[in-house]
């Protein structure tokens, strides 16, 4: 198969889809290889590097996905790409379609067939999603951190606090991937830690997890505004694979919270879980609700590519390498998995959370 890796686009992404290690990979299964011109550095990957793994280097984007049969990306295309997009043609990336009704038309008309990498799924685990959110829950406390400070519109607290002064209230929405590793991180920088989830069985092992570090509590509408109106930090982690993230944090309850406050929303792929999150950026990540900051980048992991580059392309490669070897329909006939990543085929859509999310 004639496979593409084009460089990103989105705005502060600085990751690419696959590492020479993968290139390699899929050279010796016999398949070519296309790397747009300097899609690796921003990850500290040369053209050097990816010739020396057995890739062809092409110079434009146009060029690289007029010549491939199969485009890995690591974010959805965005309106720049959409007119490269043909019938006959495999997508593999992050798609997030239930956010995005503009990127599902386009992929709609286009006649691609579109792969996602989010909603390939074993057993309710989510094995492409659970790296990138992996880095995305660590991130979460550094950005949440750095908007408390007072220079960054925060409310001017320590996390970790100091000897004899109380530390800063982290409450975390939400027990899977995103919220352990954000409960990791706020354990280790001393930080007084919540973590709310709607099952039980999983705040059971999340208390075992963390030997009783971290406070677990029941969700409801309830809890989630008397923890909120508490916290100095909040982080939304919640999922629901391939729709649309459920609204748990409101602009009601963000008034009673304390003035400075940060929330930060890595569901905001899926839409956001705060009523008042719209998608931010890298060059300008934060906004006001009533008197508190909202982080909400849509590609956090892209500001730390050195390592979530890596991270995503250890767990894509099987798949990567399924569909070059078999074909995309004997590849997501053998795995239920991939099957399960399958979002839209020749214009229709193939995954009914995202055709709900849609009308």
């Amino acid at each position: 198969m004639l496979v593409g890796i084009p460089k990103e686009v989105k705005n502060n992404e600085f990751r690419v889809s696959t590492t020479p290690a993968g290139v390699h990979s899929l050279i010796i299964a016999g398949h070519t290889v296309f790397v747009e011109k300097n899609a690796g550095v921003g990850s500290a990957i040369t053209d050097a590097d990816y010739v020396k793994a057995g890739a062809t280097i092409l110079d434009t984007a146009d060029e690289v996905w007029a010549k491939s049969e199969m485009i890995i990306k690591v974010k959805e295309p965005i309106a720049e790409e959409y007119h490269r997009m043909r019938k006959g043609q495999i997508l593999f990336t992050y798609l997030h379609l239930a956010a995005s009704r503009e990127c599902t038309d386009a992929i709609v008309k286009s006649g691609i067939t579109a792969i996602a990498y989010e909603t390939v799924e074993i057993n309710r685990f989510l094995p492409l999603l659970a790296p990138m959110s992996e880095v995305a829950g660590r991130m979460s406390i550094q950005v949440g951190a750095a908007a408390l400070q007072r220079p960054a519109g925060g409310r001017g607290v320590l996390l970790g606090g100091v000897p004899g002064v109380a530390p800063g209230k982290v409450v975390i929405l939400g027990g899977g991937s995103v919220g352990v590793s954000a409960a990791a991180m706020a354990i280790g920088l001393r930080a007084d830690v919540t973590l709310l989830d709607i099952n039980l069985k999983r705040l059971g092992e999340i208390d075992e997890m963390f030997h009783g570090q971290v406070k677990t509590v029941a969700s409801s509408p309830y809890s989630i505004e008397q923890y909120c109106m508490e916290a100095d930090l909040v982080v939304g982690g919640v999922l629901i694979p391939g729709a649309a993230a459920p609204k748990l944090v409101t602009d009601a309850m963000v008034a009673k919270m304390k003035p400075g406050s940060v929330l930060v929303d890595v569901a905001i792929d899926q839409g956001g879980c705060f009523e008042g999150s719209h998608a931010t950026t890298h060059t300008d990540p934060t906004f006001k609700v009533h008197n508190s900051l909202y982080y909400c980048v849509a590609n956090m992991p892209g500001a730390v590519p050195a390592t979530s580059t890596a991270a995503l392309s250890n767990a894509t490669l099987k798949y990567s390498l399924a569909l070059a070897n078999k074909g995309w329909q004997k590849a997501c006939a053998d795995d239920p998995a991939l099957e399960a990543g399958l979002n839209v085929h020749e214009g229709k859509i193939m995954y009914a959370a995202v055709a709900a999310a849609h009308g």
